[in-house]
């Protein structure tokens, strides 16, 4: 039983996929038909039709020409690069019947040729007596944009082939000349023949050094320079992904407002405002609906709003700490709560009101639980990540799975962006937001300093990243 019903180079312009693409049908038992879905032509630019499929049947269907690949008597396939038809790629990605081939090169060298092909207009050498001379000019945010769109395709590739426990035949621009390794691909394949020789109709185009290819040399050294290759920079994120939890958002009855809340308020003011305006016609928000029942409510709401509020960490943090750890009755996390003081040394009093739980008892034990945070978020503990102190953005990419919130409220300013938001749906005159409630038994302006700070920031770096957060400041 043959272990591949069809395969596909997974590769970019200028990779060497033309070169690839001609040694693979040099096999007998192999056939590879070129570009099958880019979107601009099928097959090859000056063709009409693959395999009887022409490029208007595929657009409207790209299954019926994956049909006729995979019905071949050789084994078949197609070129794939990220930006081809992207219907096609869950196709393929997830069928351990296709076999991937995933070919790569330096992407200086990739955009280099890309630049000097575009400056020639020669995108193939058969006889170097035909080569056009040229220079590439490097654009710093070409480049930048090029190798974006490459690293992300290539990290996409190797979670869904991870995910679905698929492997792939790698290959590097430099393999492409070793007849081994061709030789080995066909073997992966499950093709018996092997080649004596390689191809040698296409040549090399650049063979010469970067420096003589490209016009403004030393402005790319110079550029590359910067290129943080090791992604040194980057801010790891551990945090297990959070899924969408349409059953929490409040859907208003009376307004077409949606309400998509970031865990994390015992007193949740954004609630309780549209609690407030519903409760005025004599109905209260709709909660617990599944994402079917939520697209029928956005159905019968034409230009509803949805919102979320974000919240200071530091501030957020606290309040939870306050609310599910300290609190030892109703709403307090028990079970982590002892865990918490058995290993992770946060002394806790058995009454929060307790005259002996000072600010100096409060604060050490905030910071110890602040300590704790950096290691769950990290995947470091076998605590759950529980929603509320979960990371704002980790959170805000789970909405995404469903929808992303039209706006983007912070606490601080939350009073003026909910009356702009009632007015943006016709209302004449919003509710008054509730004040803000302390936290109880000391609050964080009670045990703020330097330290506690310093400890949210590792505990939360992404979130006060990518939303801005500057220190805390006490009120």
């Amino acid at each position: 039983m043959a272990k591949f019903d069809y395969f596909v180079v997974f590769a970019e312009m200028r990779t060497g996929s033309n070169f690839l693409e001609t040694n693979l049908n040099a096999f007998d038992g192999l056939s590879c038909h070129g570009e099958a879905f880019n979107p601009f032509f099928i097959g090859y630019p000056n063709t009409d039709k693959v395999l009887g499929v022409t490029q208007e049947m595929r657009d409207a269907d790209p299954k019926i020409l994956l049909r006729e690949i995979k019905k071949t008597t050789d084994l078949s396939g197609f070129r794939y690069f990220h930006d081809h038809d992207p219907r096609i790629f869950d196709k393929v990605i997830d069928d351990p019947k296709c076999a991937k081939i995933v070919l790569t090169r330096n992407p200086v060298d990739s955009y280099v040729s890309w630049k000097i092909a575009q400056a020639t207009g020669q995108w193939k050498l058969t006889d170097v007596k035909a080569r056009k001379d040229g220079k590439a000019t490097f654009v710093a945010d070409e480049f930048a944009s090029h190798l974006s769109a490459l690293q992300d395709f290539q990290v996409t590739l190797l979670n869904r082939l991870q995910s679905s426990g698929q492997t792939a035949f790698y290959l590097a621009y430099e393999d492409l000349q070793s007849l081994s390794v061709m030789n080995g691909l066909a073997k992966w394949l499950g093709v018996d023949d092997q080649l004596d020789s390689l191809d040698k109709s296409l040549k090399v185009q650049n063979p010469s050094a970067l420096s003589d290819k490209v016009s403004n040399f030393g402005q790319m050294a110079e550029a590359l320079s910067g290129v943080d290759q090791f992604n040194l920079t980057r801010t790891p994120n551990f945090e297990p992904r959070r899924g969408a939890a349409v059953p929490t958002y409040f859907a208003s009855q009376s307004q077409p407002l949606l309400y998509v809340p970031i865990r994390g308020w015992p007193n949740d003011p954004a609630l309780r405002w549209l609690q407030v305006l519903d409760k005025a016609k004599g109905v209260k928000p709709e909660s617990k609906l599944s994402q079917n029942g939520l697209r029928d409510w956005m159905r019968a709401n034409p230009g509803h709003r949805s919102f979320s509020v974000l919240r200071h960490p530091l501030d957020r943090a606290h309040a939870v700490f306050c609310h599910r750890i300290l609190n030892a009755g109703q709403g307090g996390y028990g079970g982590i709560r002892t865990t918490l003081g058995k290993r992770y040394k946060l002394t806790l009093p058995e009454d929060p009101a307790d005259p002996s739980y000072d600010k100096a008892a409060h604060r050490d034990a905030f910071a110890a639980f602040l300590r704790f945070l950096k290691s769950n978020l990290n995947g470091q503990t076998a605590v759950r990540v529980d929603p509320d102190w979960a990371s704002q953005s980790k959170t805000i990419e789970g909405f995404a799975e469903f929808a992303l919130p039209h706006r983007l409220m912070r606490a601080e300013t939350l009073a003026h962006e909910l009356a702009e938001l009632g007015a943006s749906v016709g209302l004449a005159e919003a509710p008054a937001l509730d004040g803000h409630i302390n936290d109880m038994p000391h609050t964080l302006t009670d045990i703020y300093d330097t330290e506690i700070e310093d400890l949210a920031r590792a505990a939360y770096t992404r979130d006060y990243l990518m939303f801005g957060f500057k220190d805390w400041v006490p009120v």
